[in-house]
């Protein structure tokens, strides 16, 4: 149960993402998160929806691993969790170590109490 609410949260935290990403860009509350000028905005706008589509994935694939059942929800959400994990270390080395601790960290932790719980 602990572990399905820690994938819940890594999942929900990932929708958020995808929201900031697709629709919230180029807006005062996505600028200021990403800490983006307008123009810096504009020019990256599309390249930041499809970041957050990626994240949508992620997230409907923590989902899928809700609903499975036995070990393929394990299997499931240890790869999703994997690639968030991996996805989140890559982004704090290449764009803010920020990335280390909201994408990477949660997810870790999902995924030590999901192994350490199954």
């Amino acid at each position: 149960m602990l572990g399905q609410l820690c994938i819940a949260l890594v999942a929900i935290l990932h929708i958020g993402f995808l929201v900031l990403e697709m629709f919230l860009w180029d807006q005062p509350l996505g600028m200021k998160i990403f800490g983006n000028t307008l123009q810096k905005a504009q020019l990256t706008k599309v390249l930041a929806q499809n970041q957050g589509l990626y994240n949508g994935f992620l997230a409907a694939g923590l989902i899928w691993s809700l609903c499975a059942t036995g070990s393929f929800a394990i299997s499931l959400a240890n790869f999703f969790l994997g690639c968030i994990v991996v996805a989140g270390v890559y982004g704090a080395i290449t764009v803010s170590k920020k990335i280390l601790y909201v994408q990477a960290l949660p997810a870790f932790i999902a995924l030590v109490v999901v192994n350490w719980f199954a």
